[in-house]
């Protein structure tokens, strides 16, 4: 049917099982396969009266079911294994808005499960629920919405700003943002929310307050505010530890910086702390090829190179060896000028993607830079440069690495061509020929033979007599 009526639609989904794949073919069908790993491959139900794909599908996937939804018209239908039944809808809301949304997902909240719709139209955001309410998001002119990398809609377990932002809000956090407010227009006010706090003992948790408050802010300029606001109250503390304002101050530039709409990661600073540790928030600008703000971040960050810079540079040099319009001279030059000898960097796991690429020339250059022989060694041998991995483990002085090399020849080669290359090579005949006086005598006989050493031969037959 697939290959008569060809695929229209298809959607990726994930279950327990794996990654799943849903096609609707030409023939108005749905089938889908739950894991494509064991691609087994398997047709829906017709769906009555459907005459054009349908306006939007979702396949759902729960408790070992997966299944269909689907709207025609104003209908719901839903399709599993055995059959296709209309459904009733989750609710019936009244956007006010007459031209369609441009994009709708799910959303749930974590603890409580309950589920909403999020709608976007160019300027406006809505969140849906099971209720005559609805939250509305105004958008600027760039902020109209992408598929971003994970979701961004997310709650914000941020209670210092509400206590701060709050109307009429007496929290310390509060008072002591009105109070540097009326510093800088130099009031007296600023003395009197002061003395309030000051006289309940609540600086330190104040100050603390507004630190924390400025982590779930995403406008720079409000961060800034409550950020003044502590290093204000702090100067009325003796003892007030700075780690925690310099770590949040260190933390929101690098928050600020990919949050810019040139970058558009809308990382949370909930999220942050749980990114890679190494590289933490960096993997989505390296997957998108952000070298030098990922470096500037690390170098910022002073993370250490082997954790970083290493990590970063490694990536782009995967990334470089990919670009056919660029000769292997030209590639491995380049890698090598930008790298170095950067520790933590492996060229030969460059190298490696290289040769997955189909590069083997590029390959071989790049193992020229790896300092350390017994890396170079096993991608040789993948590439079926026995000889060269020979000379490189010879080099290494492993003699274990040399004799994995010699045994890999002998499977590889003929006898006459193995014992050949071994004659060109002292150190590795000798280690063959101790091998063989320990596990195969009869090879060794084949050896003295070959190189006509009647001497050892002889001593090789008389000890055998004795035995």
């Amino acid at each position: 049917e697939v290959l008569q009526n060809h695929v229209l639609e298809a959607q990726v989904f994930h279950t327990e099982f794996g990654t799943g794949v849903a096609i609707l073919t030409g023939a108005l069908r749905f089938s889908l396969a739950t894991n494509i790993d064991d691609l087994k491959l398997r047709r829906l139900p017709e769906v009555p009266g459907l005459q054009k794909p349908p306006p939007c599908w979702a396949v759902l996937s729960q408790d070992r079911v997966t299944v269909v939804l689907l709207a025609v018209g104003q209908e719901l239908f839903l399709l599993d294994n055995t059959s296709c039944s209309v459904v009733e809808k989750f609710c019936e809301f009244n956007t006010g808005i007459r031209s369609p949304p441009k994009q709708m997902v799910w959303c749930t909240r974590p603890r409580s499960r309950q589920r909403a719709v999020v709608l976007a139209w160019e300027r406006q955001l809505m969140v849906v629920g099971n209720s005559s309410e609805c939250i509305r998001y105004p958008l600027g002119a760039g902020d109209a919405p992408r598929a971003p990398p994970h979701p961004c809609l997310l709650p914000i377990p941020a209670e210092a700003s509400q206590e701060i932002f709050r109307i009429a809000s007496m929290a310390p956090g509060a008072l002591l943002l009105e109070a540097q407010k009326e510093y800088e227009k130099e009031s007296q006010k600023a003395d009197e929310y002061l003395r309030e706090i000051r006289e309940q003992q609540l600086l330190p948790e104040a100050v603390g307050q507004c630190i924390e408050a400025a982590g779930y802010e995403h406008e720079p300029d409000t961060q800034k505010s409550l950020l003044r606001a502590a290093s204000f109250g702090k100067c009325f503390l003796d003892k007030f530890p700075p780690e925690g304002f310099v770590r949040m101050c260190q933390d929101l530039r690098v928050l600020n910086a990919i949050r810019d709409y040139q970058i558009g990661i809308p990382l949370t600073f909930t999220q942050y702390p749980t990114a890679d540790p190494g590289i933490r928030a960096f993997p989505g600008l390296v997957l998108r090829r952000l070298y030098p703000l990922a470096i500037r971040i690390c170098e910022f960050l002073r993370l250490p190179e082997i954790q970083g810079v290493s990590r970063i540079l490694a990536h782009w040099a995967c990334y470089k060896v990919q670009q056919k319009d660029k000769s292997d001279e030209e590639v491995a030059q380049a890698i090598n000028q930008k790298l170095g000898d950067t520790a933590g960097i492996s060229y030969s796991d460059i190298a490696t993607r290289a040769y997955d690429c189909g590069r083997a020339e590029l390959a071989i250059r790049l193992l020229e830079y790896e300092p350390r022989s017994g890396e170079q060694v096993p991608l040789l041998l993948k590439m079926k440069r026995s000889k060269l991995a020979l000379g490189k483990a010879i080099e290494s002085g492993d003699t274990d690495l040399v004799y994995t090399v010699v045994l890999h020849l002998k499977n590889e080669l003929n006898r006459g061509t193995f014992f050949m290359t071994l004659q060109n090579q002292p150190v590795a005949l000798s280690l063959y020929r101790q091998f063989c006086r320990h596990q195969e005598r009869e090879t060794l006989k084949d050896l003295y033979n070959q190189d006509d050493n009647h001497q050892e031969l002889g001593n090789l037959h008389v000890h055998s007599g004795y035995s």
